[in-house]
């Protein structure tokens, strides 16, 4: 049998950083990934076409943090292509583009007069309601409307939430408006509008974005550590872990050669929580296996469209609040990067929030685009005679859903799971949040440094910053725009 320092279930983003970080130190590690490629949510798709090269993510990554080491760790892989990315980012909202992240001026001059003056009047009334008959906030919805009165709730925040979750607002927990929205408000907004330097930084104008997607950071950290000894199996996933006492023994594997089994002192693994407890052997508590089973996750469904036009639109991505458009959102690749196609040719990424075994989950490619396009063709964006190719991708896992029971179930599993001495449960569907890119990066490698040096780290607080989720760190070194 192999020796290795650690063995890590998931290739994301989490798991491919602390293999990485792991690897710096000398350790050698075997990753199982289920998926023919590393990166998870974060990987990087190509496709070569007769007009040329066409890349895409899956979505918009953009890669931001209020850590400077997350940067350095992915400039060291990357070197010259690292680039810098002006950003524009849009929702359409009945008929109209507003900027995201929300200018207040903006949105109060283009919804018009008689709208404008009824969201005031119902943000001064939230605001009085707030001070004179304080009600409890248990929901999304609570904290939206009191925050921002019901009208401003309703233009953009309820609507394209109840799509990207599937369930009404008043049933998804105040966490997701804490973690998403904590710390933006109307008055902030206006200050920052009056006083252009005030605050922090944020990610309104610029980003970071790999030249040839955000896949080709966790393609690195696959080549520099096979390099090192360690092993990368795609293809592959787990059927059972083995425990006893306080600690993981073994992982049973299945791979293209046959049923294997991987032993090491450590264990990190970010595969979705709702499969490791049931991958568990012996099996868990009853109360552990109850509380997993009430916990759900979002899917996605999409469309990869090759284009035979130089330009969509100049948004690097676009929001469609409205439930009468079915698809949530899209991304033109080329504004991230001209390596994402080929010169005088385009593409677009289009998303659609679902369960799995719903209409949408189900619908063929055909019948999907046929849905997609007679949209796209009513709202400007695109017509079907210039398509060139069409991709259809499905995902599972994708955004763990905050309803108003998740906290209680989530505590029951972490608390049992985290009781493991040499077995790190990380990342976005291994800890069941909602953690973006540099999130689930950092909590690889605090992961890793818990292995090194016996001391474990409290990953729960990575990403736990109750303020406005688009603030971040940039770098002030000039870099290449795309």
């Amino acid at each position: 049998m192999t020796q290795y320092d650690a063995v890590i279930l998931g290739g994301g983003p989490a798991g491919m950083a602390s293999a990485m970080e792991l690897s710096r130190k000398g350790k050698r590690t075997a990753i199982i990934e289920k998926a023919s490629m590393v990166g998870g949510l974060a990987k990087t798709f190509e496709f070569q076409e007769t007009s040329g090269t066409y890349r895409t993510d899956i979505g918009p990554h953009r890669f931001f943090s209020k850590n400077k080491y997350l940067y350095d760790f992915i400039e060291d892989l990357l070197k010259e292509k690292w680039i810098k990315v002006n950003r524009l980012t849009r929702f359409y909202v009945d008929g109209k583009f507003y900027f995201y992240p929300v200018r207040l001026g903006n949105v109060l001059t283009q919804m018009g007069p008689i709208r404008a003056v009824r969201a005031l009047i119902d943000y001064l009334f939230a605001r009085l309601r707030r001070r004179i008959w304080p009600k409890e906030i248990r929901s999304f919805e609570d904290y939206a409307v009191t925050t921002f009165g019901r009208t401003l709730a309703e233009f953009n925040m309820l609507n394209y939430t109840e799509k990207i979750w599937g369930i009404p607002c008043s049933e998804i927990s105040r966490d997701w408006a804490l973690q998403r929205i904590g710390g933006l408000s109307v008055w902030s907004t206006l200050k920052k509008m009056i006083f252009k330097k005030s605050g922090p930084k944020s990610l309104v104008d610029s980003f970071y974005y790999p030249e040839f997607g955000s896949g080709t950071i966790y393609e690195a950290i696959a080549e520099r550590i096979r390099q090192k000894g360690s092993d990368v199996l795609v293809s592959s996933e787990p059927t059972r872990i083995r425990w006893q006492g306080n600690r993981v023994t073994a992982v049973d594997v299945k791979t293209p050669d046959g049923e294997k089994t991987f032993e090491a002192p450590a264990y990190v693994c970010s595969i979705p929580i709702t499969q490791t407890v049931k991958l568990m052997d012996p099996a868990p508590p009853k109360e552990l296996v109850e509380a997993v089973s009430g916990l759900r996750f979002r899917a996605q469904v999409y469309l990869f469209l090759t284009v035979n036009k130089e330009q969509i639109s100049p948004d690097n991505w676009v929001y469609f609040p409205n439930k009468n458009i079915p698809f949530g959102r899209i991304s033109e690749m080329k504004n991230f990067s001209k390596q994402m196609s080929p010169p005088g040719k385009t593409s677009l990424f289009v998303e659609y929030f679902c369960f799995e075994g719903d209409k949408i989950w189900n619908m063929s490619k055909g019948d999907l685009f046929d849905l997609t396009i007679t949209h796209l063709d009513q709202l400007g964006f695109l017509k079907k005679e210039e398509v060139l190719s069409i991709h259809h991708f499905k995902q599972q896992h994708v955004y763990p859903i905050y309803d108003l029971e998740y906290k209680n179930r989530i505590e029951t599993v972490m608390k049992w799971l985290d009781g493991f001495e040499n077995f790190y449960v990380i990342g976005r569907p291994g800890r069941f949040r909602y953690t973006n890119q540099d999130h689930s990066l950092e909590m690889g490698i605090l992961a890793a440094q818990s292995i090194l040096d016996g001391k474990r780290r409290d990953v729960e607080e990575v990403g736990n910053e109750k303020e406005y989720f688009e603030r971040g760190y940039i770098p002030e070194e000039d870099q290449a725009t795309s």
